[in-house]
This record gives structure tokens, sequence and C-alpha cells, in this order.
């Protein structure tokens, strides 16, 4: 795996600041994962390799958080909550709206590669469920209409970028 000098460097600030290297692990993936989109099994025995872990618990925290992937994405991520508030105040129609308006399938990347949509596990704000996060920035109390609404905004941006 080929990483770039930069997140070398990246890496090589972070471990130190923790009592037990293998604490680095998660700011290891993330920089690793920005550097090459995607988090492979190669990255993940490298992390082990370095931190002095098996790749097993790397890959443990991997496919534990949902912000860390193992397959690529298109240029917006949009990852619905399907957890039981979710899911009870409309989730799945949240979804489906999303996935008619970029004409693709879930964990799929959209024609022109504009977003990847999928579900995640919790968002973590059950109280203004359904929600729903796009990149980094989470969207609350949603509907079908407010996703749509949503949407094309992404649209938009991608047009004018």
């Amino acid at each position: 795996m080929e990483l770039k000098p930069e997140t070398l460097a990246e890496i090589e600030e972070a471990i130190p600041k923790y009592p037990e290297k293998q604490s680095a692990v998660m700011p290891l993936l993330h920089a690793i994962q920005k550097d090459q989109g995607l988090l492979t099994n190669e990255a993940a025995e490298w992390v082990a390799g370095k931190l002095g872990m098996e790749a097993i618990q790397v890959l443990a925290v991997i496919t534990f958080y949902p912000f860390f992937r193992q397959h690529r994405i298109g240029k917006r991520h949009i990852r619905v909550c399907r957890t039981l508030s979710c899911a009870m105040a409309g989730g799945a129609k949240v979804c489906d709206r999303v996935l008619s308006e970029f004409d693709t399938g879930l964990n799929e990347i959209s024609p022109g590669g504009e977003v990847t949509v999928e579900f995640a596990e919790c968002l973590a704000s059950c109280g203004s469920a359904p929600v729903m996060l796009v990149d980094d920035d989470l969207h609350e109390n949603l509907d079908e209409e407010k996703a749509k609404a949503i949407c094309d905004q992404i649209k938009s941006e991608a047009v004018q970028a």
C-alpha cells in the first residue's frame, strides 16, 4: 500500500499522542481512508503491523463504525439511519426517495458518480428521526419532501462544480 508523504507524516504524529499505541487505530484509519478513498484488507494489515495488533482487531473497528468503508463511493456519501426510531418515523421512505432522485440502488455509485446511498446502523439522533448524513452534515426530522430538497441541492452543487 502506497500512502502520500503527508499521510505518513500524519500517522507518525498521531501514534505518540496515545499512551498505548493501539489506541491510535481510529486516527490511522481515518488518515488512510482520506488518502485512499477506502480501507482495504491490505490497509487493515498495514495498520495492525504498525500498531502491534492483529489484523482482525483492525477489521473489527473498520466494520463496526459506519464512517469507515471498504468500498469506493460516489463524490457525495449519503447515509440514512435505519435503526428503530428512524425506521418507525419513515426512514425507509426517505431512503427510497433519495435512491429514486439519483436513479441508483442502495450501496451503489449513481450514474455519473455523484452519490452513494447507504443505510447506517445509528446516527445518534433518535429524537429527531428520521435522519441522514450527507458527507459530514446531519439532516434531521426528514420526510420525502425534505429529502427531495436535499437531493436537489446536491444536484445543483454538482452542476456548479
